[in-house]
């Protein structure tokens, strides 16, 4: 394309997309600023509708991009199985491309899951997640009437409503009311800061103990499962002290509940191993997955379980037109293909501890700063008004450190009281170094400006 016809092309496309409806963005902000618009992408590198390239610090927002932009081996992927077989459909019908995944998927993943059902991201895998738990209790007869569902302040798990319900992120936190009967909140492990300003193990044992008093309360008897994310997203990677999820493994044993781990996140690399519960010493029940797993190319999610849960139900009513759909799952096989033959799992692992490292040593010190934490490419950086007191900031004072990032050609994501920063996992240490220039650049600047903790 010549200059004047990517100029052409990018003023098209503004006028299409007053079209859109954007999730999650208020409208005056996008009546004010205008959306952005991404027209082409190589390697770790997006150009918007102004010409202008920046460093794609969060994989394309959502943390899915997880093999960069332009990936010719995905795509033909994708292509060759579209020629060959598109679409199977649903029920008694499946296809090769997703027989393999199914095959693969079981290699890769921790513990006895051994059975996989598919679905078209991350929301749907949660639903999916739902029914397999409520199913087997109530048609195995283990619990014949159990249909409650407890998760976690600040829980993300998905848009569609029984997700939502089980949610309670702020962004949407009144979105779905009322929710689906039977759901319910517990406190959630945050470390660095907490509601009731205790030390981290013990505000970790009162989170287990507050769950506890929850099955309790709801009867365990109609306490179908227990959903969480093994590092939760909220205010930025929030890692629960170590032996959290084996007292919560206990309790969910103890209590016959079903143990949900939502790796849509976390999976597939993103914290240093193919998923973060190989890191926690324990075996889920059911486990999800999704963003990652197609890596942007392709829409795609699965839920695993063991073999004794899938054979607990005698009729899955459940259905998704394009589960399964076998351009998908070509595109997940290349990816995991990818991935092994690169060691790309192991780089996360390696390269973000250096790189967290890094960080620390650029700017850690900082006044406004007040945590630095992460696992793998995921890390986050965790800000204060006042270190003492760990006090967060009630202005927009990280969205504009974010924002300044921006300016300097890095993408990065504002989360809360957090900035979040989820590369690629082909990012190189020339990336991750360019990164963590700019961040600390951008803390100066907005600090200096500001005139925030003395600077």
């Amino acid at each position: 394309m010549t200059t004047q016809m990517l100029r052409n092309s990018a003023r098209d496309a503004e006028a299409d997309a007053r079209h859109l409806i954007f999730p999650l963005v208020p409208r005056e902000d996008i009546e004010a600023n205008g959306p952005s618009i991404l027209m082409s992408g190589s390697g770790m590198r997006v150009t918007d509708q102004h010409g202008t390239t920046m460093l794609d610090m969060m994989s394309a927002t959502t943390r899915a991009g997880s093999l960069g932009y332009g990936n010719r081996e995905i795509a033909q992927a994708m292509y060759d199985q579209a020629i060959t077989m598109h679409y199977s459909g649903a029920g008694r019908n499946t296809n090769a491309a997703a027989a393999r995944l199914a095959a693969k998927l079981t290699e890769i993943t921790p513990g006895r899951l051994n059975r996989v059902t598919f679905t078209s991201g991350g929301s749907e895998a949660t639903e999916t997640a739902l029914k397999i738990a409520k199913q087997y209790l109530q048609q195995s007869g283990r619990k014949p009437r159990a249909f409650k569902v407890i998760s976690r302040w600040s829980a993300y798990h998905g848009a569609t409503m029984g997700a939502l319900s089980c949610t309670d992120w702020l962004a949407v936190r009144d979105v779905p009311d009322p929710r689906v009967p039977g759901h319910s909140f517990v406190a959630n492990p945050m470390r660095y800061r907490n509601s009731y300003g205790l030390d981290e193990e013990s505000y970790s044992d009162v989170c287990v103990a507050h769950l506890e008093r929850q099955i309790l309360l709801e009867d365990p008897e109609l306490v179908a499962a227990f959903i969480g994310e093994p590092f939760q997203q909220a205010n930025g990677v929030q890692i629960p002290m170590p032996s959290y999820w084996k007292k919560v493994r206990a309790l969910c044993d103890k209590y016959g509940i079903m143990l949900i781990m939502d790796e849509v996140i976390t999976g597939f690399g993103r914290t240093g191993t193919w998923f973060a519960t190989e890191q926690l010493g324990i075996e889920p029940d059911i486990l999800n997955m999704a963003k990652s797993m197609g890596a942007g190319y392709a829409p795609i999610g699965a839920v695993m379980t063991r073999d004794e849960i899938a054979d607990g139900i005698s009729h899955f009513r459940h259905v998704h037109t394009y589960a399964g759909h076998a351009i998908c799952c070509a595109a997940s096989l290349k990816v995991i293909e990818i991935m092994e033959r690169e060691r790309l799992v192991e780089t996360s692992d390696v390269l973000g501890q250096q790189w967290q490292r890094a960080m620390k040593d650029a700017f850690g010190n900082h006044p406004i700063v007040g945590d630095i934490r992460g696992r793998g490419f995921w890390q986050a950086i965790d800000f204060t008004a006042d270190k003492a007191s760990r006090a967060a900031f009630t202005d927009d004072t990280v969205v504009a450190i974010a924002r300044r990032a921006r300016e300097l050609g890095v993408i990065v994501g504002p989360i809360g009281t957090a900035i979040e920063i989820a590369p690629a996992l082909i990012a190189t240490r020339e990336d991750l170094a360019e990164c963590t220039r700019a961040m600390a650049q951008a803390i100066a600047d907005v600090a200096r400006h500001r005139d925030l903790a003395g600077n």
